[in-house]
């Protein structure tokens, strides 16, 4: 490293300065500037040992630091002490400055001895300088030690300090205790210590303490301050309180770039895909123009409402427009293809970016992963790993679900060694990747989940709803309704009963473990409620054959300004199929289309096929078969085959099974379902 030839000076203590004369006598100290000395760079010359002016010594240094040279300039500082020349207090932040840029940390504690020595370390100049320079280099004990010790403490230093309290996550609790104590000095919070503040309160969910802050704010009048706005809107928003953060963006006369994008970031984070296309809109005819943050914001939006075609139109406005394409940009766009199946042209995006970095390569390997090419995404990671990139645990937790998907178990396992090494295991998702990848190995039961759910509970896990909904789902599958209740009770002590996905996952267990009753309370207990949370209950109902609770439902949707999405008439379908009710069924399908628009997928033709099958008009469902837009695929021949079996029809049970053994001839089920028809 640059300083390293300063690290010789750890070992002095009070004899410093005969040491040092000792050195510079043998001139170490010109040694010390030729390792220092980089190619093609000015050499500056030292002045001649005569000169003992110190106002000669200063004006020197100085100019050394302000030109940037300031390895010169640290050596330039030594050399100022061999002639016995004594620093004062205005030369001390100058040399923190140049420690700073060096992120010289040990070469600085050496620095702050000399200052103890000189009596400075409490002026509040090079005081400041110091707190500023271990808080900026992860040093929160001694800045915090020292910020502690100074008599007077500035509306800047108080902002430092809380900003480093947030910027690591480790110690950010302490920022709470920090601001608490400012407000009892005489020190007035600023817009920079409210938005600190704030910032912390939307990344912990801490929306409470944050609206008591907002009070603050509102009484010293600072709630029209853009900074704070725009805070407060984030906050609200990943707070999950939408309603109140678009009182707030409706509430603020000159909306900026920032405020339109968190608004538009939150409507889509919460899955409220239609307000966020509708603000997106808006933010167009205001002559507001959107940034790459903007896009990279509403490109998740694109798969959720099944449109490739409008992200399409998205790309080239961006293109069109000349939208800075930064490396975020990038990982959505490759996102929102690989979701849309365009998993081509999000190869394009990637193979056509001339920086690529751990992140768009996570994007690809999960990309690859949700389309089935699981060798494919173990071949980006290698990519990775060959271009010297380093993998991060978000990309760790993209790939072993590639080993589960291939049985891989040994590479599975060197993955968790990795991991392991790495120290990302005690991530939450990565945790839950793993127990994954055993589970589908055939190395874990799905008996276990509820079991490390809880333990990693006593064992101070922070989940998200990811891992909720993961833990939900094996209770499901179990019929664990006790452990379901005790996440559930987990969900409301620690404000997951705001998240949608996490409730959508309840209402689908209490449903499927036969307790309508609570699913239903469930669903009328949320807060907040999408399109998500209606297509779960009413697919609950559904699967219960209760069609008319299903269709009250469904209206009731409509009648709360929801839009029908492609999920809810797969439910809607799929609950016709239980209750027997072709006709029903079939308007269902073809209101989908004429009356709302939506593109028809395999999964509707799937459910119309089931529809018929269940009733036994299976010519119909082979006509569908035959007329359907798509190639069958073995779900959809599978489906004819099970109603041929049930039916008796042996003639399209033939026709079924010779095109299911021409998809998946490795598939032994397929074989004993067809020879039953016919025996």
């Amino acid at each position: 490293m640059p300083y390293a030839p300063y690290l010789i000076f750890l070992t002095l203590r009070r004899s410093w300065l005969p040491t040092l004369r000792r050195f510079y006598s043998k001139r170490t100290l010109l040694s010390y500037l030729q390792f220092l000395k980089k190619p093609g760079k000015y050499t500056p010359r030292l002045p001649l040992m005569g000169s003992t002016t110190w106002g000669f010594w200063a004006q020197g240094f100085w100019r050394f630091t302000m030109m940037g040279y300031y390895d010169y300039a640290i050596l330039f500082y030594f050399k100022m002490l061999t002639f016995g020349t004594s620093p004062d207090k205005y030369t001390f932040p100058y040399l923190i400055k140049a420690c700073s840029a060096l992120h010289a940390v040990d070469l600085l504690k050496l620095v702050h001895g000399m200052i103890k020595e000189f009596g400075f370390e409490l002026d509040v100049y090079v005081g400041s300088a110091l707190v500023k320079f271990y808080a900026e280099n992860d040093c929160l004990g001694n800045a915090r030690d020292l910020f502690d010790k100074l008599p007077i403490r500035d509306i800047v230093l108080w902002n430092v300090m809380l900003n480093s309290y947030l910027k690591c996550e480790s110690v950010a609790d302490n920022l709470i205790g920090l601001f608490e104590e400012m407000r009892k000095t005489e020190v007035e919070p600023n817009s920079v210590t409210y938005t600190c503040v704030l910032r912390l309160c939307g990344s912990r969910s801490m929306v409470g303490f944050g609206a008591q802050v907002h009070g603050l704010v509102v009484k010293c009048g600072s709630e029209m301050d853009s900074p704070v706005a725009n805070t407060l809107v984030a906050m609200y928003a990943k707070c999950r309180r939408l309603l109140d953060a678009r009182k707030l963006f409706d509430f603020v006369a000159q909306a900026d770039l920032i405020t339109w994008n968190a608004m538009i970031g939150g409507y889509v984070q919460n899955g409220f895909m239609h307000e966020g296309l509708d603000l997106f809109r808006r933010m167009i005819s205001s002559d507001v123009k959107p940034d790459s943050i903007t896009f990279a914001s509403l490109l998740p939006l694109v798969p959720e409402v099944g449109c490739l075609n409008q992200g399409k139109e998205i790309h080239c406005y961006i293109v069109r427009h000349g939208v800075l394409f930064d490396l975020f940009l990038k990982n959505a766009l490759i996102d929102m293809y690989f979701k849309c199946k365009d998993v081509r042209t999000a190869c394009k995006v990637f193979d056509e970016s001339s920086a690529v970095d751990t992140v768009i390569c996570t994007a690809m390997i999960s990309g690859f992963v949700l389309n089935g090419m699981n060798f494919d995404a173990l071949k980006t990671f290698r990519w990775l790993l060959h271009k010297k990139m380093r993998p991060n645990a978000v990309t760790f937790a993209s790939t072993l679900p590639a080993c589960a998907g291939l049985a891989a178990l040994r590479l599975g396992k060197e993955l968790h060694g990795n991991i392991i090494r790495r120290g990302l295991e005690g991530r939450c998702y990565v945790g839950s990747a793993i127990t994954d990848m055993y589970a589908k190995c055939g190395r874990m039961a799905n008996q276990k989940w509820p079991l490390i759910f809880f333990v990693g509970w006593l064992q101070g896990a922070k989940y998200d709803c990811v891992s909720i909904s993961a833990a939900l789902s094996a209770c499901t599958h179990l019929s664990a309704l006790r452990h379901g209740k005790q996440i559930h009770g987990f969900m409301m002590r620690n404000g997951f009963n705001f998240d949608i996905f996490a409730n959508s996952a309840l209402i689908d267990m209490y449903s499927k473990c036969g307790y309508m009753d609570l699913a239903e309370c469930a669903f009328d207990m949320m807060e907040l409620k999408n399109e998500v949370s209606w297509n779960s209950i009413i697919a609950a109902y559904g699967n219960h054959g209760r069609l008319k609770d299903c269709l009250v439902l469904f209206r009731a949707m409509k009648d709360e300004g929801f839009q029908p999405d492609h999920v809810t008439f797969l439910a809607i379908i799929s609950a016709c199929g239980h209750a027997g009710q072709v006709e029903e069924g079939k308007r269902h399908f073809n209101s989908m289309i004429q009356d709302y628009g939506i593109a028809v997928r395999m999964e509707h033709y799937a459910c119309l096929i089931d529809l018929f099958g269940r009733a036994g008009r299976l010519e119909e469902a082979f006509q569908v078969i035959e007329t359907m837009p798509f190639t069958p695929d073995a779900g959809i021949w599978g489906t004819l085959l099970g109603a041929c079996r049930i039916h008796g029809n042996v003639e399209l049970a033939e026709v079924a099974s010779e095109r299911l053994f021409q998809l998946d001839p490795q598939n032994s089920g397929y074989y004993v379902i067809a020879v039953k028809p016919a025996c």
